[in-house]
C-alpha cells in the first residue's frame, strides 16, 4: 500500500442511517477489509464549520468559522496546505465553500469552476455550487482528477444526502434512498481505489435530524461513520468513539508528513504502527 490517501466526506451521512444503508462497504467491515468507528462531530454541527475542522484539525472557536455565513480564507493550515509543503500533489471535488476555504474569498463563479494552479494549497480542483448536483458527477469530475493528476491527496465532497435530508427529513425514505445511491456510485469506485492502493476515509460532517435540519447538540446531529479502508488500521467495528478533531492527523498519519501543531494529539484505535524498511 502507498501513502495516497482518498478522502470522501458525504455531506450530513448521520451514523445509524449510514451503517443500515451502505450495504457494501459493510460487507468489507463484516469481511475484515475494512473498520468501522463512529465519529462525534465537533459543534456547531454545520458545515462550512466542519469542512474547517474535517481538513485543518482545529475547532471552531480556534480557527474563527463559527457559522456558513463566514465567508473568507481560513487563517489555519489544512491538509491542503501541508501536503503542498510537503512536495505531495493534493485534488478535489468538492463544493464550493471549500474552494472560498483555502484558495479564494468569494468564490468566482466562472473563474473558479475548475482550478490547476500547482502554487495555491489546493493544486487541482473541480467546483460546483448547486446544491443537488448530482453525487454520481461529484464522483467522476473526482476519478477524473486521480486519473489525471495522481494526487498523493484526493478529498471528495457529495452534497446530495444533506440536501435530501434537509428536505425531507432523516426518516425519509427520500434521505435513504440517497445513502443507498451512495453506496452504489462507491462500491463501483472502491474496488479500482483499493486495488491501486490508496488508504481510503468515508466519513461525514454532521448528521440530520429527523426534522430536516442540524446545527444543534443532538446525537442523530453530531454522529458521523468513519470507514477506513487501510493496511495500517485493524479491521472491523471499534466501540471507542472518535472525536472529529482526530480526522486531519489522521490523515497525516496515513500520508506519512508531520501534522501542525495545532492539531490533537490522538492515537486512533486499531492503529498500527509503520513498519520501518
Amino acid at each position: 500500500m502507498s501513502n495516497k490517501v482518498i478522502a470522501i466526506v458525504v455531506d450530513g451521512m448521520r451514523y445509524d442511517k449510514g451503517c443500515e444503508a451502505l450495504g457494501f462497504i459493510q460487507h468489507l467491515v463484516e469481511t475484515n477489509q475494512a473498520a468501522l468507528y463512529k465519529v462525534k462531530s465537533e459543534l456547531p454541527s454545520l458545515s462550512r464549520p466542519l469542512y474547517e475542522v474535517l481538513l485543518t484539525g482545529t475547532p471552531a472557536s480556534m480557527n474563527g468559522i463559527t457559522s456558513n455565513q463566514t465567508v473568507r480564507l481560513s487563517t489555519e493550515k489544512s491538509l491542503f496546505h501541508l501536503t503542498k509543503e510537503n512536495g505531495l500533489k493534493n485534488a478535489t471535488a468538492s463544493y464550493y465553500w471549500v474552494s472560498e476555504l483555502y484558495n479564494r474569498a468569494p468564490f468566482h463563479f466562472i473563474e473558479d469552476r475548475e482550478q490547476e494552479d500547482e502554487s495555491k494549497p489546493i493544486q487541482y480542483g473541480k467546483f460546483y455550487w448547486d446544491d443537488d448536483y448530482p453525487d454520481s458527477h461529484v464522483l467522476m469530475d473526482a476519478e477524473a482528477l486521480r486519473r489525471k493528476y495522481d494526487p498523493d491527496f484526493l478529498y471528495i465532497h457529495p452534497m446530495g444526502v444533506d440536501v435530501k435530508g434537509e428536505n425531507y427529513g432523516s426518516e425519509s425514505k427520500e434521505y435513504r434512498e440517497q445513502i443507498l445511491k451512495m453506496g452504489s456510485l462507491l462500491a463501483q469506485l472502491l474496488p479500482i481505489w483499493m486495488k491501486a492502493g490508496y488508504h481510503i476515509l468515508i466519513t461525514s460532517d454532521h448528521g440530520m435530524s429527523e426534522y430536516g435540519n442540524h446545527g444543534g447538540i443532538t446525537n442523530g446531529e453530531r454522529d458521523v461513520p468513519l470507514f477506513i479502508i487501510s493496511s495500517r488500521i485493524e479491521t472491523g467495528f471499534h466501540e471507542e468513539v472518535v472525536p472529529q478533531l482526530a480526522f486531519a492527523p489522521l490523515v497525516c498519519e496515513l500520508l506519512g508528513i508531520e501534522q501542525t501543531e495545532k492539531m490533537i494529539s490522538y492515537r486512533l484505535p486499531g492503529l498500527k504502527e509503520t513498519v520501518a524498511l
